[in-house]
């Protein structure tokens, strides 16, 4: 398949779904698919092996793209967190459904989040009859009505705040006073304890259970959201033991915290092949930002190296595409043929409506849902998104094209730019390490201009155009 726009053809769209067949079962499925949506936290692509990095040891990430499409240009809609999230369950750009940046953990359980009634994929399809489960990290608010059970799940396990502790699954934030440390695991309303359960095998002790309760005559959906390779970075020793004792401390440990993810994620591919739900199942996989440089996740209080973004620059609370341009994978029978690349740009909040058209429900997408769905995209009968924009306290950027203006771009350690507006061009320079906004004013001029009518249309302030 072409690598680049400029050859991509609308027979190499068709040849990516499988071809006239594959659009037929589109319109006509018997049955209606399943969904399994799984969500890894602070994943760069420099540790998914499918993407060209072999240190990282992702075999199941690896088969799961070789039976889907693997997609080289998918942007999370915010480079944190809660916000990345809430554009996955949403459909909507995350400003505008009052998740903002990364929410608050609090022991009282009461932090808002969505909002009461919020339009959610799980919803949706609980009103089309699917039954829906949630698992692992929310962070999407604990007040009552932001909940998962007030948002469209019939089940949850998992926690409310934005990490725990890989072991005891306590919340700590420490080093001003009075810090905090509270218990925060829970089956639907009830807390439970399960220390020292490694998380990441908890969770898949538990996804695997419930996909063995599922029966081919009701149609479930399920959201499976890790909190690895998310601090507290923590790994057991025998997934350390996979790689070199000479490797680089926090990579090791980086990249072990990935691995127990990717067996986790192999339990399930399993379990949906052992329930003969596998071609009856979408399975869509996402990192929900980049890998971060939190001097937090460092075992040495330095700023963190153990992720890797590959050859995007900056990393998980900045615009440059490191903190959002992500992993993703989407196996889905009957609508993508197996083994395809896609390489133009597509985001998180696409999933939403193209979830619905899947599940034949694609009449129904509300019309406050900013995503699209996809399948029309991979045919060649619809282009992609004309502009994408984010928004990260007072960093804007846009993406027109291949090109991409920051306004405010964001100050890692040793990677300052002094600039307060950098232009790149992605296809010439994914890097964005050349800035082109000295010579391309208007082109600064007409994107800026964007960004203006889209800090009004999600309804947020205008950070005033820098100088």
């Amino acid at each position: 398949m072409p690598q680049t726009s400029a050859h991509f053809t609308r027979r190499d769209a068709l040849r990516l779904l499988g071809g006239a067949s594959a659009c037929s079962l589109m319109r006509g499925q018997a049955r209606r698919p399943n969904f399994l949506v799984i969500v890894t936290d602070d994943h760069g692509i420099g540790d998914v092996g499918c993407y060209g990095h072999k240190e990282a040891l992702t075999p199941n990430l690896d088969r799961l793209a070789a039976s889907g499409v693997r997609f080289t240009q998918w942007y999370a809609n915010a480079p944190v967190c809660s916000a990345s999230r809430a554009a996955i369950l949403t459909g909507k750009y995350p400003d505008r459904t009052g998740v903002k940046g990364a929410l608050p953990s609090q022991p009282s359980f009461d932090v808002p989040g969505l909002r009461a009634g919020e339009v959610t994929f799980p919803a949706l399809l609980k009103q089309a009859g699917y039954s829906t489960a949630a698992f692992g990290k929310w962070h999407l608010g604990s007040a009552m009505y932001s909940r998962p059970l007030a948002q469209g799940f019939d089940s949850f396990f998992g926690w409310y705040s934005g990490w725990l502790d890989a072991y005891s699954h306590r919340y700590y934030q420490l080093g001003s006073a009075p810090g905090k440390i509270f218990h925060d695991l829970w089956r639907n309303t009830e807390e439970v304890f399960e220390e020292p359960a490694y998380m990441t095998e908890l969770l898949a002790r538990e996804a695997s259970a419930h996909l063995a309760r599922q029966k081919k005559d009701q149609p479930f959906a399920m959201y499976l959201a890790f909190g690895a390779p998310h601090y507290s970075m923590m790994a057991p020793k025998k997934y350390l033991d996979r790689f070199p004792a000479s490797m680089e401390r926090d990579r090791r440990t980086h990249l072990g915290m990935v691995a127990a993810v990717d067996d986790a994620i192999g339990l399930l591919l399993n379990q949906l092949r052992q329930q003969g739900l596998e071609d009856d199942t979408v399975v869509f996989f996402q990192a929900d930002n980049g890998a971060t440089r939190e001097v937090r996740a460092s075992s040495t209080a330095q700023p963190y190296t153990g992720g890797s973004n590959g050859a995007y620059r900056g990393y998980k609370l900045g615009l440059f595409d490191g903190g959002m341009h992500v992993p993703a994978i989407l196996r889905a029978p009957g609508f993508v043929k197996a083994g395809q690349v896609w390489d133009r740009p597509l985001m998180s909040m696409d999933l939403l409506p193209t979830f619905l058209s899947m599940a034949g429900q694609d009449a129904r997408v509300p019309a406050s849902v900013d995503g699209r769905d996809i399948l029309p995209v991979l045919r060649g009968e619809k282009r992609t998104h004309e502009d994408m924009f984010w928004s990260f306290n007072q960093e804007r950027a846009v993406r027109q094209g291949d090109w991409k203006l920051i306004l405010n771009p964001p100050k890692f350690p040793g990677e300052e730019t002094g600039a307060k507006m950098w232009l790149s061009n992605l296809e010439a320079d994914p890097g964005e390490k050349r800035n082109m906004a000295g010579s391309e004013p208007e082109r600064v001029r007409q994107l800026t201009e964007k960004i203006r009518a889209w800090e009004r249309y999600v309804g947020i302030p205008s950070e005033g155009d820098p100088e």
